[in-house]
């Protein structure tokens, strides 16, 4: 009895294990199942939504446009002064910010050695005045003695002492010219020393107004403009000024030559634009940054703009025809710029173009696409050619940037 009894618990730990085993089974594939029905579903759901895209609608703005470039105004003439001769300041005149005419007075420098080298110079001078003075009674008087014994007949005096007072008078002539000599030499002397002593007036070399005062009473000054030796003043002419950009390669047809209009505003200013036009330009490319140097003179009699200003010049273009669009409309590929464009049946396509001119947040494309396609904006990289998107409200194509008499925030140099 107790061996049945054995088996019967057995069997029953058996059936147990199995329904144990069994229920798992059931419970892990009915798991398995719920997760891969909600991945199919998910699947087909995102498949069935067509992502929302913002376009813009290609428009020929007209036979021109505008492009708008960061420039900096500056001085006419800038210059710095040093002084001319050794001494001290005695008296400065004029301070920053004061406007001065040409040969105004700013300083004056005290030079305590270079008077005592004029003076000195002025009796060595005079010494020099008086030995020519001598020197000429000196060879009147050989002259005069040779004239006799020259003239005397022969027999009254002997051929050797008419020779030598031929050579006296010779001598004598000599050391006349050799005093005079001195005299020039003096007098050169005195006049440079002379010409020193204007410097110490420091005087302004033309009309402007100084920009930098760094010296005061008493200070120390050398001449020259060394490394080691301070200036005196820093001043620079304002009227006419000139207003320096830098204009990208793509515009030099229109924009590298003399003449082009142009108006120069200048930032965070709600003053009218000024007029100007192009002056002169480099006539050459940089390499390195592939623009071209362009300078205005706008005459600045009110004195509106000081040198270092930055301003921003906006010029009118000729586009012959291109088509002007956002920058955020292209796609750069390893095959070139294109373009995601929105066919009739709201299928992307996308398309090569053919970049005329960058302005830094619009280009101008002289191919690829038409008036009145549309592009995408910003697309995304999950959007694949060909794939069916919907078009939200179409972006307004705003007034390309650099209309003159419009301020733009967000200039940007050709890239």
């Amino acid at each position: 009895m107790p061996s049945d009894d054995t088996g019967r618990r057995m069997k029953r730990i058996a059936v147990a294990v199995a329904a144990i085993l069994l229920t798992a089974f059931v419970v892990e594939f009915l798991v398995r199942w719920h997760a891969r029905h909600t991945l199919e579903s998910n699947t087909q759901a995102a498949a069935s939504n067509v992502p929302t895209v913002d376009t813009v609608t290609v428009k020929n703005q007209s036979n021109s446009g505008h492009l708008t470039l960061p420039g900096e105004t500056a001085a006419w003439y800038q210059s710095t002064i040093y002084a001319r001769v050794d001494g001290y300041v005695g008296k400065w005149l004029v301070d920053i910010g004061d406007h001065v005419k040409a040969g105004q007075v700013m300083a004056l420098i005290d030079t305590p050695e270079l008077d005592a080298q004029l003076m000195a110079s002025k009796a060595k001078l005079q010494a020099a005045q008086a030995q020519v003075k001598v020197s000429e009674a000196r060879a009147a008087f050989a002259s005069s003695t040779y004239e006799r014994w020259r003239d005397s007949p022969k027999g009254v005096v002997s051929e050797q002492e008419r020779e030598d007072k031929k050579a006296e008078n010779a001598a004598a002539a000599a050391a006349l010219q050799a005093a005079r000599a001195q005299v020039a030499l003096d007098q050169a002397d005195v006049d440079r020393l002379t010409a020193f002593e204007q410097f110490k007036r420091v005087t302004a070399p033309y009309a402007g107004v100084i920009t930098q005062r760094r010296i005061d009473i008493g200070n120390l000054v050398t001449a020259g403009s060394g490394g080691s030796t301070t200036s005196l003043y820093q001043m620079a002419q304002d009227d006419p000024i000139r207003v320096f950009v830098d204009i990208p390669q793509s515009a030099s047809a229109d924009l590298m030559k003399v003449g082009v209009p142009a108006q120069i505003q200048v930032s965070d200013s709600s003053a009218p634009p000024i007029d100007g036009t192009i002056t002169r330009t480099s006539n050459a490319v940089n390499p390195e940054a592939r623009t071209f140097r362009a300078e205005l003179d706008i005459p600045n009699s009110d004195r509106r703009l000081v040198p270092g200003l930055y301003v921003q010049v906006a010029f009118q273009l000729d586009n012959g025809g291109m088509h002007q669009v956002p920058a955020a409309s292209l796609v750069f590929t390893p095959s070139g710029p294109k373009v995601a464009v929105v066919a009739a049946d709201n299928k992307v396509q996308f398309r090569p173009v053919t970049i005329g001119r960058d302005d830094g947040d619009h280009v101008e494309l002289s191919g690829g696409v038409s008036d009145g396609d549309r592009l995408v904006l910003n697309i995304s990289n999950q959007i694949s050619e060909g794939q069916q998107v919907h078009v939200a409200v179409e972006s307004p194509h705003s007034t390309p940037p650099g209309t003159p008499g419009q301020s733009d925030p967000n200039v940007a140099m050709s890239r």
